[in-house]
């Protein structure tokens, strides 16, 4: 059976780029991004696992630990970091998982037959500190993955577990969020003194709350 959200994510035992990997124990009190590429040395994941190096202070600044999959080995992986460091001006800085054997591959049902059976298609898991899956997507192999994404969604589930709020369509941080229904008017204003805009009784619209900050 596919995964699906609110699962607890599986835990797995693997070799990486920074030695033996125990998932849930690697992850801890932080929130985890696992992001799968089809196997080293392939143009736009070079790109992405740059780009995902490059935005390790706002990992940090979230509690989030970025971890990489492809179906190589670990000597693949370290001459796929030469590359990407002498191409993109950036060196990873985060573990990458040695799935050589193909088993979180399969745990995380990354690989699709009809797409290609050799290789694990283009998956990112967005995972809470109690272990559960909050987010699934999956990327075909042309099209680059959008981080700015990646962070607005961990953003915005991180916001929505501290208050009782919703964000509405192409919400970015600072923008106004929405009151969710099971919230009464009076439990509203009890929790936004500040006030609140009623659209209609099912849509409620209010400042946005401070984001939380990784401690």
């Amino acid at each position: 059976m596919a995964l699906q959200l609110g699962q607890i994510a599986p835990d797995f035992e693997q070799d990486s780029s920074e030695g033996r990997l125990k998932f849930h124990e690697y992850l801890g009190s932080s929130w985890g991004i696992l992001f799968s590429h089809p196997k080293d040395f392939t143009p736009v994941c070079t790109t992405e696992l740059a780009e995902a190096a490059r935005l390790m202070p706002e990992w940090k600044k979230r509690n989030v630990k970025p971890v990489g999959l492809s179906v190589d080995t670990g000597e693949n992986h370290k001459g796929w970091a030469a590359d990407i460091e002498e191409t993109q001006g950036q060196k990873l800085n985060f573990l990458v998982i040695a799935d050589h054997d193909r088993k979180v591959s399969t745990l995380y049902d990354m690989i699709h037959p009809a797409a290609d059976p050799a290789v694990t298609v283009r998956s990112v898991f967005i995972i809470d500190p109690q272990k559960k899956i909050r987010l699934i997507m999956t990327y075909p192999p042309a099209t680059g993955r959008n981080f700015a994404e990646i962070l607005r969604v961990i953003d915005a589930l991180q916001l929505t577990d501290g208050y009782k709020v919703a964000t509405p369509v192409n919400w970015t941080d600072g923008k106004d969020v929405i009151i969710v229904p099971s919230l009464s008017d009076e439990e509203a204003k009890q929790r936004f003194p500040e006030g609140f805009r009623t659209l209609k009784p099912y849509l409620r619209m209010v400042k946005q709350p401070k984001l939380p900050s990784a401690s």
